[in-house]
């Protein structure tokens, strides 16, 4: 009887004690409790560019992957661009071309307005048919003001309704400092507000310009046939050709603006971006420009802190409330930057992840981030994501996972 009595004494406390623990387990954690980020109270960004002065009245070189200056040079003074000002012509088009309200092969009646446009042309002349590629190439190669004009009103209806786009997309891009008033930056005639905008914008400009591969291709191109070959496109850059991995991007001069230049290079897979204000001479435009980018690929040299996405943290992280107690985690994405030769034994990488990853998760869920840091800077960064999917546990896996 008594040995009855203490077994059923026995089963009621374990059951008590289950069932206390699956009440407290089934509690609710705090509010916040699950994820608790390190401390990443640094300064963000890249180290201070380099102030190399020149024959240029403005400067500014950046790292075209991540966007971070390498040179800069009152890269914030406002100047009139000249016909680097087409880069945003050509980019709204290609991009209306990327989401498919215009086709290369479209075509583009000539009207009056542009068959009497000035300067740099290819001569349309009014209710003459061009397709838009046809255009596009008379713009970037030969930098065609007449061109401009028709690929504007083509697209907008008016060059007036195009100008409104061209101020619309700078802002979206966070060019702070541009204002635009023309579809082609010649020098504003009567009653007309002057286009102005800096070397740091035009290399935003350029960043979003390059991602379209036919961009790349014409301005790389040092002559192309027109009209079926009975008016040959000149490029006017002169670094084209003459200086190694160079494949754009576009020149420009009006004796406001001086010789301008926005150029990008590739050398051993880094592509960069300068840009050159208010230059003397076309020959100063050419010879800054080449000295800064060499300047770029010779002083700073990339770090490769992830080498592809996909690939595993060096260890496994602790799950709370899973049906397993660790997870691999992964980088999402490559991390790469760019440093200062001598310092590039200085970048390390921290992370700033949870004490513990909460279930569930989906695998490739975003958990936290590394961080590539030079002297208390970040320089950039890659999420953190799981590398499985996190079950979550049930009450007794949870028990004894506590």
């Amino acid at each position: 009887m008594d040995r009855m009595f203490n077994s059923r004494l026995i089963r009621i406390a374990m059951i008590s004690l289950l069932c206390l623990a699956a009440t407290a387990l089934a509690t609710p954690p705090e509010e916040g409790s699950a994820v608790v980020i390190t401390d990443t109270s640094v300064d963000a960004g890249p180290p201070p560019a380099a102030t190399l002065t020149g024959e240029f009245k403005s400067a500014y070189v950046v790292d075209a992957d991540a966007g971070w200056p390498l040179v800069a040079y009152h890269e914030r003074d406002r100047r009139q661009p000249a016909s680097m000002l087409k880069m945003m012509t050509e980019l709204l088009v290609l991009e209306r071309i990327a989401e498919g309200d215009l086709r290369f092969e479209d075509p583009v009646t000539v009207s009056a307005k542009a068959s009497k446009m000035g300067g740099s042309q290819v001569y349309l002349k009014q209710g003459e048919t061009f397709t838009v590629r046809e255009l596009l190439m008379a713009l970037a190669i030969h930098s065609a003001n007449d061109a401009a004009v028709a690929l504007a009103e083509h697209l907008a209806g008016s060059v007036e309704a195009f100008i409104d786009l061209m101020n619309s997309r700078a802002e979206r891009m966070g060019m702070a400092d541009s204002e635009f008033h023309s579809v082609h930056g010649l020098p504003p005639g009567w009653r007309q507000e002057p286009d102005l905008t800096t070397a740091r914008d035009l290399a935003l400009l350029a960043r979003e310009l390059i991602k379209h591969p036919e961009a790349l291709e014409w301005a790389s191109m040092a002559h192309a046939p027109f009209r079926d070959g009975k008016f040959i496109l000149t490029n006017p850059n002169k670094l084209v050709g003459h200086y190694r991995g160079l494949d754009g991007l576009k020149t420009g001069y009006t004796g406001p603006a001086g010789f301008c230049v926005t150029a990008t290079a590739v050398q051993k897979g880094k592509r960069l971006i300068s840009v050159v204000m208010g230059c003397p001479t076309d020959k100063a435009r050419a010879t800054e420009s080449t000295r800064l980018l060499s300047y770029g690929f010779n002083a700073y040299v990339q770090v490769i802190l992830v080498e592809e996405g996909g690939t595993a943290l060096p260890a496994l992280k602790p799950v709370k409330g899973g049906k397993r107690t660790e997870v691999p985690l992964a980088y999402a994405s490559s991390l790469k930057v760019s440093v200062l030769r001598d310092l590039k034994d200085q970048v390390t990488l921290r992370y700033a992840l949870p004490e513990k990853i909460e279930a569930p998760q989906p695998a490739g869920a975003v958990v936290g981030r590394a961080e590539a840091v030079l002297d208390g800077r970040v320089l950039g960064s890659v999420p953190v994501v799981t590398g499985e999917e996190i079950v979550k546990g049930s009450w007794l896996d949870r028990l004894f996972h506590r």
